[in-house]
C-alpha cells in the first residue's frame, strides 16, 4: 500500500452517486441497495442496517466522522449487520418506506436516517442521528436482542411494517363535491394564526422557504384581493432575499433558516429549492413589479447556470454545506478580511451586509445579510441610489472573484430528470416574465438533454441521466438504471406542457400528454384514483407508498392532478379532467384542516373554483401576442397558439389568413374573437 492510499476501501468505490463515494473509504463494510446483498443477509442471518442520507447534508457528515470512520464501531457494525448505504436522492422511494417507519418509532424524522430490519427489509428500529456512544449501545443492544429473543424483533418487524402500509392510507369521499373558494377561506383563515408577520413565514424555526406555500398564497390573493395575505407574502419574499439564506455575493438559496429571522442556514444548496424559488418569484414579480424580485430571479440563475450546470445542459444536484470539513466556511469572511479587501469602500460595505453584530455568527465570522432597503442606506451615507447600486454590484463582483478562489463545497453530480424539469420550468417561467433570450436558450438545451438521456422507450422515464464523459468520471463507475417515479413523470409533464405554451411547438404538448398515458397505464390506484410513487414494473419494496401531502417539493399526486386537469383542457379530455377532481376530492378535508401541507392541491381547487380561460392565438404574430399577454398577472390560464393550421383541440378551424386572433374560452364557451390585447384583457376581467 502506498503511503497516501486509504486504509479501507469497501464495495461503494465502484457506485456512481457521489454521496455513496463519500464512505467508500470507511471501515465499514458497506454496500448499495440490491437483492443480492439482501440475498446475503438471509444466507447470514443477519439484520440490515440501512444508513439513509444525501450528500449535501451536514449531519450526515457529522455522523460519518464520529462513528463510520471509527474501527471500533466499524467493528460491531460488520460483525452484526450487513450494512446498506443508500442516496435518498437516487432511491426516494426507499427513503420514503424507512422514514415513515421512523416517524412512527420517533414522532420524527430527518438524515441521517438510520433502520434496522430484518434480511426481508421489514423494519424494526430507527432514528436520525445518533451520537457515537448511543450508536454502540444500539448496535449492541440490537444484535443481542436479535439473537436471543428473535420472536420479539419478528413481532417489531410485524407491527412496524403494518404501520407502514396504514399510513397515508388514502380515505377515498364518495361524495360528489363541488369545488367552492370557501373551503380555501377557511383553510387560510386557520393557516393565518401561524403566520409571522415581523419576519415573514412562519412563527417557528427552523424556517424552510416553502415555494409552493408561497406560490399559492399569491395566488390566492389574485382571486381574493386579500390584501392581509398578500402583505404577508411580500414580507416574506423580502426577508428570504434580504437574509442570510440568500447568498448575498453569488445567488441562490441555501436549504433553510436555523432561526426566526432567515440569517443562519444549513449551507448546502439544492437544485430543487433554487428552481422553484425562480418559479416563485418571478410570477411575484409579474403580479406585483417589485424590482427586488427581478434581481433574485437573475442572480439566481446567474448561480446555477455557473455552478450547477454541466457541459450538455444538465443540471446537478446540490452544493455542500460544508468545505474543508468546516460548515458555512466558503460563504462567511471576518471582519478583518473585509477591512483588507475593500479598505475605504467598507464602511459602506458593511453598512449594507450588516457586518456588525445583526451578521456576527461564529468564530468571530460574519454571515452576509441585507436589513434597509436601497433608499434607506444611500440616504444615511449621502449618496444616491444609483450611486448605491454600482458600488454594491462592484464590491459583490469582486468579493466573489475573491470567493471563488477557496476551496469549494463539494457538488453532487447526479443529474436527477425530477430536479432537472423543475429548473426547466423555472427557466421557462423566469423567460416569459422578463423575456429575457438567454433564459430559453437555456431552457432549449436542458430539453435536448432530457430527451436524450433521460427518456428510455415507450415513453419510459428514468429518474437518473445517463452519466457521460463529461460528468466528473461517472461514466467510469456502476450506474445503476432507476426507473422514473411519479415525480419525474409529473414535473416533466409540467415542463413539456410550459415548453409548448411558450414556443408553440406541439411536440412537446404530445410528449407530454404520451408521458400521461403511461402514468395512468403504470402508476394508478384503480380503487382511489389516486396514483403510486412507483409503477407497477418496479421490484417491490415492503409496501408501494403514495405521495399525497406537499413538502418542499409538491407531492407528485398533486403536480399529476394539476396536468391532469391542464391536458384535459388542452386536448378536451374529459376523462382527464374527471381524473383531476376526483384525486382533489380525496383530500378535500386535508386542505381545510392542514393549508400549508396540501398547498400545491389548493392551487388546483383555485382552478376548479374560479373561471379558468383557455386563450387560443392564431396567426403570424402569436409570439408577440403571448409575449403582452404574458406581462399581466392570471394564474388561472392556458395558452395555445400557432402560426398555421392546427390540429389540436384548441386551434382546429381557427386560421385565417393576414390575421392574428386572439379567442378567450371558459367553461366549454368561447368569446367572439379579438385582435389587440386590451380586449382580450377585459373579456378576463383583467385590468
Amino acid at each position: 500500500m502506498k503511503e497516501n492510499d486509504p486504509k479501507y476501501t469497501n464495495s461503494l468505490i465502484n457506485e456512481s452517486s457521489p454521496y455513496l463515494l463519500q464512505h467508500a473509504h470507511n471501515p465499514v463494510n458497506w454496500f448499495s441497495w440490491n437483492e443480492d446483498i439482501l440475498k446475503k443477509a438471509k444466507a447470514e442471518n443477519k439484520l440490515i442496517l440501512i444508513s439513509i442520507g444525501y450528500s449535501a447534508c451536514h449531519w450526515c457528515h457529522v455522523m460519518e466522522h464520529e462513528s463510520f470512520e471509527d474501527e471500533q464501531v466499524a467493528k460491531l457494525m460488520n460483525d452484526h449487520f450487513i450494512c446498506i448505504k443508500v442516496d435518498r436522492e437516487e432511491r426516494p422511494d426507499i427513503d420514503q418506506v424507512y422514514m415513515m417507519a421512523v416517524q412512527l418509532m420517533t414522532g420524527q424524522g430527518g438524515w441521517p436516517l438510520n433502520c434496522f430490519a430484518l434480511p426481508d427489509g421489514r423494519p424494526i428500529y430507527g432514528g436520525t442521528y445518533f451520537p457515537k456512544q448511543n450508536w454502540m449501545n444500539i448496535l449492541l443492544n440490537l444484535a443481542d436482542t436479535n439473537k436471543h429473543d428473535p420472536e420479539k424483533v419478528l413481532d417489531y418487524a410485524n407491527q412496524l411494517t403494518d404501520g407502514v402500509k396504514l399510513a397515508e392510507l388514502v380515505k377515498i369521499n364518495k361524495e360528489q363535491n363541488e369545488f367552492s373558494i370557501e373551503t380555501l377561506h377557511e383553510s387560510v383563515k386557520a393557516w393565518q394564526q401561524k403566520f409571522d408577520d415581523i419576519d415573514g413565514g412562519p412563527n417557528r424555526s427552523p424556517k424552510f422557504p416553502l415555494p409552493n406555500n408561497y406560490q399559492f398564497l399569491l395566488r390566492y390573493t389574485h382571486h381574493t384581493k386579500n390584501e392581509g395575505v398578500l402583505k404577508h407574502l411580500e414580507l416574506t419574499l423580502k426577508k428570504m432575499a434580504y437574509g442570510g439564506i440568500y447568498d448575498q455575493i453569488g445567488g441562490g438559496f441555501s436549504r433553510y433558516s436555523v432561526d426566526h429571522f432567515w440569517k443562519a442556514p444549513h449551507f448546502e444548496k439544492m437544485l430543487y429549492d433554487n428552481a422553484q424559488l425562480v418559479t416563485l418569484y418571478s410570477e411575484a414579480f409579474q403580479k406585483t413589479k417589485e424590482p427586488l424580485f427581478k434581481q433574485i430571479v437573475y442572480e439566481t440563475l446567474a448561480f446555477v447556470e455557473r455552478e450547477l450546470t454541466s457541459a450538455e445542459g444538465g443540471f446537478f444536484s446540490a452544493l455542500d454545506a460544508d468545505s474543508e470539513g468546516v460548515e458555512g466556511k466558503y460563504y462567511v469572511w471576518t471582519k478583518d478580511e473585509l477591512k483588507n479587501i475593500f479598505k475605504d469602500r467598507f464602511s459602506l460595505f458593511a453598512d449594507y451586509f450588516n457586518v456588525n453584530a445583526r451578521g456576527l455568527w461564529e468564530h468571530e465570522n460574519y454571515i452576509l445579510l441585507r436589513n434597509d432597503d436601497n433608499a434607506e442606506i444611500a440616504k444615511r451615507n449621502n449618496i444616491s441610489t444609483d450611486d448605491l447600486q454600482q458600488i454594491i454590484e462592484d464590491c459583490k463582483k469582486h468579493l466573489l472573484s475573491i470567493r471563488e478562489k477557496r476551496i469549494r463545497p463539494g457538488l453532487d453530480n447526479k443529474i436527477i430528470t425530477s430536479w432537472n424539469s423543475l429548473m426547466l420550468k423555472a427557466y421557462i417561467d423566469a423567460y416569459n416574465v422578463f423575456d429575457e433570450q438567454h433564459f430559453l436558450d437555456v431552457a432549449n438545451k436542458n430539453v435536448k438533454f432530457l430527451l436524450k438521456n433521460c427518456f428510455q422507450k415507450d415513453e419510459q422515464l428514468s429518474h437518473l441521466a445517463t452519466p457521460s464523459e463529461t460528468s466528473a468520471g461517472n461514466s467510469k463507475r456502476k450506474h445503476h438504471p432507476v426507473n422514473g417515479f411519479l415525480e419525474d413523470y409529473s414535473f416533466t409533464i409540467e415542463a413539456f406542457v410550459a415548453m409548448y405554451e411558450t414556443t408553440f411547438e406541439e411536440n412537446y404538448l404530445h410528449k407530454a400528454n404520451d408521458l400521461m398515458k403511461y402514468v395512468i397505464d403504470h402508476f394508478i390506484d384503480k380503487n382511489s384514483g389516486m396514483f403510486y410513487f412507483t409503477s407497477d414494473e418496479d421490484k417491490a419494496l415492503i409496501t408501494r407508498k403514495m405521495e399525497l401531502s406537499d413538502n418542499v417539493i409538491p407531492a407528485s399526486n398533486s403536480s399529476i392532478a394539476k396536468s391532469l386537469f391542464i391536458l384535459g383542457h388542452h386536448f378536451e379530455n374529459e376523462d382527464y379532467v374527471s381524473m383531476s377532481h376526483r384525486m382533489l376530492n380525496n383530500v378535500l378535508d386535508e386542505i381545510i384542516g392542514y393549508g400549508s401541507g396540501y398547498s400545491n392541491w389548493a392551487m388546483l381547487l383555485l382552478y376548479f373554483s374560479q373561471p379558468f380561460y383557455e386563450l387560443a392565438i392564431v396567426g403570424k404574430s402569436v409570439d408577440e401576442k403571448r409575449k403582452s399577454l404574458n406581462k399581466h398577472y392570471n394564474p388561472n390560464r392556458i395558452f395555445a397558439g400557432s402560426v398555421t393550421q392546427s390540429s389540436l383541440p384548441l386551434l382546429k378551424n381557427r386560421y385565417t389568413e393576414n390575421d392574428t386572433l386572439i379567442y378567450v374560452c371558459t367553461n366549454k364557451t368561447c368569446l367572439q374573437p379579438v385582435k389587440e390585447i386590451e380586449k382580450a384583457l377585459q373579456l378576463m376581467n383583467i385590468e
